[in-house]
């Protein structure tokens, strides 16, 4: 996917395939022993890493990572890097984080899973139903297993099998979000997927109310499901009044209503669901939360959460919902929890990182105006990035043009080779709870220089 004619203008390509070329030559040298391993790895893992992603992410050779403290972390070269990507996510609070490391540690020592609750799982609903607005909680594994579970509760409820999401839009390695519309239909995203189960989504572009109205007049739709802003395409906020819209719709059609806050939850105090009183029938919640160990959470309405209760999945008897796993809720996610919620996730710590953000996006644009770039930080909480446009977009189509993946793939390498680790590139960097603004200013520095280098 590359930029539109009005970027290519503004960048020298040939400055930048040159940059590129130097730049991922000198990380290449600069990680002899990650390389050295991952060849050797191959021998029992395809490509040398335990997840394909490890290896699928990133155009330069992937590196094996030896620990980290705070907002840095370090591979087995010995280089640093100070983590604007933290790891998509799932590691908003940096890297060995005390009241986490603590929390974790004294339920590993007393007992990690039950496959019963324990008395601190009340304490973590209860907050979430605080802060959120939905009453009624469910631990899983990772925000799939929770959007998997949402699917088919609403398709029970509802009697439908279908559902509705945003051009844009990724909710999880699951069937039915794995999709893509060629224009003759729903086809699999990817290889290995069952084209039936792709014919059951319905995709409609993001902000379009009217888009969304015609799906769901069909009355085959069982769930809609988003997230409150797009967060897998850059960075996509919602138009005033589309969630609420969206809500009034869903409603009127007798369809479920699902808010995706496996990233936005990171964004503002009470995800944004909370922080901007939105309705929904459904909230999930994913990425630990930020604390990197694996679990995830979804929330719902009293009415749906006594659907739950009358239909509960027994050994013996009567046929119930399709939910739970094994290793869901366990005591180590509950510990986990509990401590974010408590020690990290408050309102300071929100309140620090959205100054912090607004100082990443504000630089951007200051490094941008400096360059004669009509470019437009994104920016939403601690999360910017680079629009190159004027405009900021109000769907996908519109913010894959700022996707270029040849200056993506050269400012990354250009980064790491500074000590900086920046985003992957459907993403932007992201301020995590361990940053600084010294960290801020480094980034806003390197990002100045490496512009510096292939404007025209």
């Amino acid at each position: 996917m590359n930029a539109d004619t009005d970027t290519i203008a503004a960048i020298d390509r040939g400055a930048l395939a040159a940059l590129r070329s130097r730049e991922e030559a000198d990380f290449a040298a600069r990680t002899p022993k990650s390389r050295a391993w991952l060849a050797a790895a191959r021998s029992s893992m395809p490509n040398g890493v335990p997840v394909a992603w490890m290896a699928g992410l990133y155009r330069h050779n992937a590196i094996v990572a030896a620990g980290g403290k705070g907002a840095v972390f370090r591979d087995i070269d010995g280089n640093r890097y100070c983590d604007f990507n933290v790891c998509d996510l799932a590691m908003t609070m940096g890297y060995g984080p005390k009241p986490i490391v603590e929390a974790v540690a004294r339920a590993v020592a007393t007992g990690a899973h039950f496959l019963l609750p324990v008395e601190d799982t009340k304490a973590v609903t209860e907050e979430l139903a605080r802060r959120v607005g939905l009453p009624a909680w469910q631990f899983t594994l990772s925000a799939s297993a929770a959007n998997t579970e949402v699917i088919r509760i609403a398709r029970f409820i509802t009697g439908r099998s279908k559902i509705l999401v945003f051009d844009g839009q990724y909710h999880g390695h699951i069937e039915e979000s794995l999709v893509t519309d060629h224009g003759a239909g729903t086809v699999p995203l990817q290889l290995g997927l069952s084209a039936s189960a792709a014919r059951e989504t319905v995709i409609v572009p993001f902000n379009d109310l009217a888009a969304a109205e015609a799906a769901l007049q069909t009355n085959a739709i069982a769930l809609v499901i988003t997230e409150p802003a797009l967060t897998n395409c850059l960075l996509v906020e919602p138009k005033p009044g589309f969630l609420e819209g969206l809500r009034a719709l869903s409603r009127q059609y007798g369809s479920l209503l699902c808010l995706d806050e496996a990233h936005t939850f990171q964004f503002a105090y009470g995800g944004l669901l909370g922080s901007r009183k939105l309705a929904c029938d459904f909230v999930t919640l994913g990425k630990g939360l930020g604390t990197g160990i694996s679990f995830a959470l979804y929330g719902m309405t009293r009415e749906i959460a006594d659907v739950m209760e009358r239909h509960l999945d027994i050994d013996i008897g009567p046929k119930g919902l399709a939910t739970g796993g094994t290793t869901y809720g366990s005591a180590i996610a509950v510990a986990a929890a509990k401590a974010a919620l408590e020690e990290v996730l408050t309102p300071e710590g929100y309140a620090r990182i959205d100054r912090l953000g607004g100082m990443l996006a504000d630089g951007l644009e200051a490094v941008f105006s400096k360059h004669g770039l009509d470019w437009r930080a994104f920016r939403m909480g601690p999360r910017s990035g680079y629009c190159l446009k004027r405009h900021l977009p109000e769907n996908a189509a519109e913010a894959s043009t700022s996707i270029d993946t040849e200056m993506i793939d050269a400012r990354r390498a250009f980064m790491a080779n500074r000590g900086v680790w920046d985003a992957v590139a459907s993403a932007g960097p992201q301020v995590s709870f361990a940053h600084d603004a010294g960290d801020i200013a480094r980034y806003v520095e390197l990002a100045d220089a490496f512009l510096g280098a292939i404007v025209r």
